[in-house]
C-alpha cells in the first residue's frame, strides 16, 4: 500500500507531534520529512505532500487545501520564537530584514507595521546570515529555533505573538495540519489521538530533549508559550489574519500601480 506523503516544520515546537506520531507507530504508516515551513508549504502547493503541517499564509493559495486536525501550532500571546530584534525602537527603523523561513511571519510582520505600529520601513528579503547585518537602523524578523538567545545580542525584542493579541485581542495560529486528499475517517482519528498523545507526553520528551540554550527553559516553552489546540478563538483569528493579509495585498497592489504610473 502507497504511504501517505507527509510534510512537517522541523522546529522544535513540532517535536511533541513528532514524538506522538512515533510513540503511536504512525510513522510506519506515512511517509513523513522534514523541512524549514516555506518548503513544507511549497511541497502541499506542488503535491509532493499530501499532508502537511503548514504555514497558515500559505493555505488560502493551495488547492484544495483542508485543515484537518484540532492541533495547530499557535500561541495566546508571546510565542518566544517569532521575534524582530533590532538595537532602536522599532519606530525608528529605516529597515527590516524579513526571514525566509516562513511567508506567515512575514505576512503578520507587514499587518502590524501598518495596521498596529502605523510605520513603513524599507523590507528586505533576508538571505542566509542576514542576522548578523542588524545594526543600528536595520532590524530583523526572525524565527524559529534561531531565536533562542538573540534576545540577550539586541536592546529591543518585538514578540509578534504578543504584538498580534495586544493588536486583536486575539490568540495567533502559525502552523496548522492540512491535507489536499481526502482521509479516512479511521485515519484521522488515529492520526488526531497520535498528536494529542504527544501533547500528553511533553513531561516524557523532556527527558530526552536538550535545551538548545543554557537560559531556554523548555517546559516552559511548550507548556506556556506554544499553545497547540485548535479552538474556536484560533480559527477565528485565522480568518481574521486570513482577511488582514488580503487588505494588505490590495494596499501594496495600489502602492505599486501608484509609483508605475508615475
Amino acid at each position: 500500500m502507497k504511504k501517505l506523503k507527509v510534510t512537517a516544520v522541523s522546529y522544535l515546537n513540532t517535536k511533541p507531534f513528532l514524538y506522538g506520531l512515533l510513540k503511536e507507530g504512525l510513522h510506519e504508516k506515512i511517509e513523513l520529512k522534514l523541512d524549514i515551513p516555506s518548503r513544507c508549504a511549497e511541497k502541499m502547493r506542488t503535491g509532493e505532500a499530501q499532508l502537511g503541517l503548514i504555514p497558515v499564509a500559505a493555505i488560502p493559495e493551495i488547492a484544495g487545501a483542508q485543515i484537518v486536525s484540532d492541533y495547530c501550532i499557535g500561541t495566546i500571546g508571546a510565542v518566544k520564537t517569532v521575534c524582530i530584534y533590532a538595537n532602536q525602537p522599532i519606530q525608528q527603523l529605516s529597515h527590516l530584514y524579513l526571514d525566509f523561513h516562513s511567508r506567515t511571519s512575514v505576512e503578520l510582520t507587514k499587518i502590524l507595521l501598518r495596521q498596529y505600529w502605523k510605520i513603513d520601513p524599507i523590507l528586505i528579503p533576508a538571505k542566509e546570515g542576514y542576522i548578523s547585518k542588524i545594526d543600528e537602523k536595520v532590524g530583523g524578523l526572525v524565527i524559529g529555533d534561531r531565536t533562542i538567545g538573540l534576545e540577550h545580542q539586541f536592546e529591543y525584542v518585538y514578540d509578534l505573538g504578543e504584538m498580534w493579541e495586544k493588536f486583536t485581542g486575539l490568540p495567533f495560529v502559525f502552523a496548522a495540519w492540512v491535507s489536499t486528499v481526502p482521509l479516512s475517517s479511521k485515519f484521522m482519528e488515529t492520526f488526531n489521538n497520535a498528536l494529542k498523545v504527544g501533547l500528553m507526553s511533553i513531561p516524557d520528551l523532556l527527558y530526552l530533549l536538550q535545551a538548545p540554550h543554557p537560559d531556554f527553559d523548555l517546559e516552559t516553552y511548550f507548556n506556556q508559550y506554544i499553545s497547540y489546540e485548535l479552538d474556536e478563538k484560533k480559527k477565528t483569528a485565522m480568518r481574521l489574519f486570513w482577511r488582514e493579509m488580503a487588505e494588505n495585498k490590495k494596499h501594496e497592489h495600489q502602492i505599486n500601480t501608484t509609483v508605475n504610473l508615475h
